[in-house]
């Protein structure tokens, strides 16, 4: 009955690997927090937006060449140019338009922070050896390191050759 056709479907998500959620849990905390921010319902553009596609991008653009993350640029849009969603008004997401100028970084923004605070770490640990927790903290943040790197290889974000490395992490996040 349906006890039965309920083990079916977990031995194809689980045993023969099938499609799961591919959603980011929330590792090594013991929090639960899903509180999130929520998108307007209307995904029209607003009537007082003056900013038209075209200049959006330009200035997405010259951002970036500043040296800026795609978050940063949003946040910028949103507070400095009154811009509430990029995608509404472009019609694409900041890292699709960077990506098709060809001004994408090369490795993402999130595995490249978390790149960038272990190496942090690493340094601080040179200095003091006896920090244990800190040892610990680097552990656990070269694994979700890992993980997240996986996940990109997985999606062809990464190259499938790409391999994080302690000793040559500093040249990447430098």
């Amino acid at each position: 009955g349906i006890n039965a056709e309920y083990g079916k479907q977990w031995y194809q998500r689980r045993v023969r690997g099938a499609k799961t959620s591919s959603a980011m849990v929330r590792m090594h905390t013991p929090g639960k927090g899903i509180s999130q921010s929520a998108l307007p319902y209307k995904r029209s553009v607003p009537t007082w937006q003056k900013l038209t596609p075209d200049e959006v991008k330009e200035t997405i653009y010259k951002l970036s060449k500043k040296g800026l993350t795609p978050s940063q640029i949003g946040v910028i849009l949103r507070d400095s140019h009154g811009v509430n969603q990029i995608k509404h008004l472009t019609g694409t997401k900041i890292l699709r338009i960077l990506r098709a100028k060809g001004l994408a970084s090369k490795i993402p923004e999130d595995l490249y922070h978390l790149i960038k605070k272990a190496v942090a770490i690493r340094k601080h640990l040179e200095k003091n050896r006896q920090d244990k927790d800190s040892k610990y903290r680097l552990i656990l943040i070269e694994s979700r390191v890992h993980k997240l790197a996986r996940y990109y290889k997985r999606k062809s974000v990464l190259p499938p050759n790409w391999k994080y490395e302690s000793s040559t992490a500093s040249a990447l996040v430098a």
